[in-house]
């Protein structure tokens, strides 16, 4: 893991211009936008990129809350051969943030997170003359994602949840939480969550975000989340500034000042575990912080026409940014044909 990120401060304009290189796409049928589009009566930011615009569609569920991966697009390249991409910064995040303000973007819930993109997929089928697009929800996307693709299977061909959010009856986060902090020797880490307990109803958003900093710290041989993935792609990112970055952080403290009761008390009861689509679940098999266990416990549950759990090996969260390719060749082994079948 990275301990130091000056030198990618450092290399900043560097590493812009060399990605601005690899983000540049000339096929004849390629598609490259980046625009404001009016979802739930204000100006979102939605990118849409790929090599040719008859390929199936993307649809990625950033996680967070208010983690916009648009700064991952460099990571991404290889899948724009055979997807096209669409990143979305959701209400609250990055530069929708940025655009509309705290007073613009108005009360955000995942019932509005869900209006929003379900709006998104039904733009996308219209705009690029596609039946249904791929859903991929991401970490806390995933809660967002699958309450979409309950609510509207018919804009999806599949949904495929990473990271995914899962119930934990066992408190099996907090007994890895625990390990991993005896391990690496943190008694701060080790007091802070036996104060706050297992039932993360109990747990306050201070005590949660001090946690979630240890957590992070904590994981090993693995790509870390945010000094090996996370800061290094938004300093190199060719399409954002450093104001932008700035209005990133301040998204994610906006956006969970809304969405921390939600998020603490999910309901997974409410959404159901029947799906009346492909359902598929990819996920880091070192997962720590959405743990691969639970996460193949609820995927078990679930009820769907069909459905594949994939481990992404020597992966943690964040794993289609840790290992894109090994994700990239399940989606076109596994997904990219049920597309075909449909259409």
């Amino acid at each position: 893991m990275k301990t130091n990120i000056l030198p990618d401060l450092f290399l900043r304009k560097r590493n812009q211009r060399i990605n601005a290189r690899k983000l540049h796409i000339n096929t004849a049928n390629r598609i490259v936008e980046s625009r404001y589009v009016t979802l739930g009566g204000i100006d979102q930011w939605v990118t849409i990129r790929g090599e040719d615009c008859n390929n199936p569609v993307l649809m990625l569920i950033h996680g967070g809350p208010a983690s916009t991966y648009s700064v991952f697009s460099p990571l991404l390249r290889n899948w724009e051969k055979h997807f096209t991409i669409v990143q979305w910064d959701q209400r609250g995040a990055g530069k929708t943030y940025s655009r509309n303000g705290k007073e613009g973007s108005g009360t955000i819930s995942f019932n509005r997170l869900v209006e929003d993109g379900i709006e998104l997929a039904e733009y996308l089928c219209s705009k690029l003359r596609h039946q249904k697009v791929i859903l991929i929800g991401s970490s806390v996307g995933s809660l967002t994602g699958i309450m979409m693709a309950k609510q509207r299977p018919d804009l999806f061909y599949a949904y495929v949840g990473t990271d995914q959010n899962s119930p934990d009856p066992q408190h099996l986060t907090y007994q890895l939480a625990m390990d991993a902090f005896r391990h690496a020797g943190n008694s701060k880490a080790v007091r802070l969550v036996e104060q706050m307990g297992p039932e993360p109803s109990l747990w306050s958003r201070k005590d949660f975000e001090k946690r979630n900093q240890y957590m992070v710290k904590a994981v090993r041989d693995v790509p870390n989340m945010i000094m090996d993935l996370f800061l290094p792609s938004m300093l190199s990112s060719p399409e954002h500034k450093m104001s932008d970055i700035i209005h990133i952080f301040k998204g994610m403290s906006f956006s969970l000042d809304h969405l921390f009761g939600e998020l603490i008390t999910f309901d997974f009861d409410k959404v159901g575990l029947r799906f009346e689509l492909p359902f598929f679940v990819f996920h880091g098999d070192r997962d720590i912080i959405t743990p691969t266990a639970t996460a193949k416990a609820y995927f078990d549950e679930i009820e769907a026409s069909y459905k594949e759990f994939v481990l992404i090996r020597n992966a943690g969260h964040l794993a289609c940014f840790a290992r894109p390719e090994q994700f990239l060749e399940e989606l076109l082994r596994l997904v990219a044909p049920l597309v075909t079948v449909d259409s």
